[in-house]
């Protein structure tokens, strides 16, 4: 595991952009998932202000590790929705590039992936209670691929800030890659910011491996990486 701590947001937000460049500048098929959400918001910014509209990049095929559609109204999730308005849209970049995950593929994903020979990486972000992607505690298994999760009743107040404030449009389930999918990546990235995700990074990753913590897998990986400002890694200054 090789962990990376810059002294701020900002100063994080262009370390993770530049692994992500690393990746896109290969000379070859890339193919990378990407997250979504507030963690990356200024990576994105950062990053289409470097690559607007350069065919250079037409090699990258992106991807959603994870989706909730929209029950109401259809059309795209909320996880490639997000992306279009932080990244694809202000980047220019064609949904031509985008290979979008949903309840309509998610059983053939694992599939698609071995044939085009994996992820080259993955871009995560961590919850506080330790989950990446999809899988929350209680919810996946390591050994799970990609998977469909049925969201219980309870759960759905829950997820209505995710899908715009109308509780009609909060589905009865949602898919995601899988602990066993996301480690076959090639290069698995996490990244995180701010005191309120000390606390897991520390349980995560320097605490047993647990499914309870679902990101502690990743201790696991060889080629794992690690990218936190200082105030996230605050509980390990001592131990890194």
């Amino acid at each position: 595991m090789r962990i990376i701590i810059e002294k701020d947001y900002e100063q994080m937000s262009k370390t993770v952009m530049h692994l992500l460049l690393a990746e896109m500048y290969k000379d070859k098929a890339v193919h990378l998932a990407i997250t979504a959400g507030s963690t990356p918001k200024r990576m994105y910014e950062l990053l289409s202000e470097e690559i607007c509209n350069k065919k250079a990049f037409d090699n990258v095929t992106y991807y959603n590790f994870d989706e909730i559609p929209f029950k109401k109204s259809g059309g795209y999730g909320v996880t490639i929705s997000n992306l279009k308005k932080a990244y694809f849209d202000p980047a220019g970049i064609s949904m031509d590039q985008v290979h979008v995950l949903d309840l309509s593929n998610y059983e053939q994903h694992d599939d698609h992936l071995e044939a085009i020979g994996g992820l080259d990486a993955i871009f995560m972000g961590i919850g506080a209670d330790g989950h990446f992607c999809g899988n929350m505690p209680g919810f996946t298994k390591f050994e799970n691929k990609t998977v469909e999760i049925e969201i219980p009743a309870d759960m759905k107040q829950a997820l209505v800030g995710e899908v715009g404030g109308d509780i009609d449009e909060v589905p009865d389930s949602f898919v995601t890659m899988g602990p066993r999918s996301v480690m076959s990546s090639k290069a698995p990235v996490m990244f995180a910011n701010g005191k309120g995700k000390a606390a897991i990074i520390k349980k995560a990753f320097f605490e047993p491996v647990s499914e309870n913590v679902p990101s502690s897998i990743f201790q696991l990986h060889p080629n794992f990486t690690l990218v936190l400002d200082e105030e996230a890694a605050s509980e390990i200054k001592d131990l890194v």
